[in-house]
C-alpha cells in the first residue's frame, strides 16, 4: 500500500468536490455566484448573460479536476501521470499559498470580495493544501521509485 494514500485520496476528493461545485454554481446562476462570493461584478455579468463568469468557473473547475487527477494518481488509483511529483508539489504550493491569504487578507483585497469570503475560502483552500502536503510527503518515497521527475 502506498504511504500517504488516504491523504492523497482525500485531497483528490476535496479537489473534485471543488470542481463540481464550480460547475453547479454556473447552473445556479447569479444568486449562486453572489452566495459563493464571486463578487457583485461577476454576478451582474451572469445576469446580463455574459459568458465570462461561466468561463472563469469552468477554468477553475478544470484546474481543480486536474489537481484531483494528480492526487488520485499519486495514491495509485489511476495510472501514473506525467511529472507526478512535480505536479503534486506545485498543486500543494498553490493551495497553501492561496490559503495563507487567511493571514494577509489584503493580498486579495478587492472591493467586491467580502472579508467573510476571504476568510472562509482561504481556510478551505488551506485545508486542501495541508491534506495534499501530508499525502505527498508520506507518499514521496513511493512516488520517487522509478520516476524520472
Amino acid at each position: 500500500m502506498i504511504a500517504g494514500k488516504p491523504w492523497l485520496v482525500a485531497g483528490g476528493v476535496l479537489s473534485l468536490a471543488g470542481a463540481l461545485l464550480h460547475l453547479v454554481i454556473i447552473l445556479g446562476g447569479p444568486s449562486w455566484y453572489r452566495f459563493f462570493g464571486a463578487g457583485e461584478r461577476v454576478a451582474r455579468m451572469a445576469e446580463q448573460g455574459r459568458s465570462t463568469p461561466a468561463a472563469m468557473a469552468v477554468g477553475i473547475a478544470a484546474m481543480l479536476a486536474i489537481a484531483a487527477a494528480y492526487a488520485f494518481s499519486g495514491a495509485g488509483l489511476i495510472k501514473r501521470l506525467p511529472l507526478l511529483r512535480t505536479a503534486l508539489v506545485a498543486i500543494t504550493a498553490v493551495y497553501v499559498a492561496r490559503g495563507l491569504v487567511l493571514l494577509w487578507p489584503s493580498a486579495l483585497a478587492r472591493p467586491d470580495l467580502t472579508a467573510s469570503f476571504l476568510f472562509w475560502s482561504s481556510l478551505i483552500v488551506l485545508i486542501f493544501g495541508l491534506v495534499h502536503l501530508v499525502g505527498t510527503w508520506q507518499a514521496w518515497p513511493a512516488l520517487s521509485q522509478g520516476a524520472s521527475n
